[in-house]
């Protein structure tokens, strides 16, 4: 396999990315679980609504959308994590010449 990266450089990408997999987890689940705390990044305040009713289910689209977004900056962040792990270990084989 090619080297791209230096033996520390991928332990720090594999720290963040463990990090950005924790934090985008569990800010999916309480986007899914419509956490008030989000309100705020939803961008609803532009939104024109005729009833009640359609705005709670724009505000549910809303938060379900952003969820599904978090869950996939999570695929990402694991796929930096298995390249990052992945160049650790061959680092390791040339220096140890396993």
């Amino acid at each position: 396999m090619v080297i791209l990266i230096g033996k520390r450089f991928a332990l720090f990408l594999a720290a963040l990315s463990s990090w950005g997999i924790v934090m985008l987890t569990l800010m999916g689940i309480l986007m899914y679980a419509h956490c008030l705390a989000f309100a705020d990044d939803l961008e609803l305040e532009d939104y024109e609504a005729s009833s009640r009713n359609e705005f709670i289910s724009e505000a549910y689209l809303r938060y379900e959308s952003a969820a599904h977004n978090c869950w996939i900056a999570v695929c990402l962040y694991i796929a930096t994590l298995a390249l990052s792990l992945q160049q650790y270990w061959e680092n390791r084989k040339l220096q140890y010449g396993l």
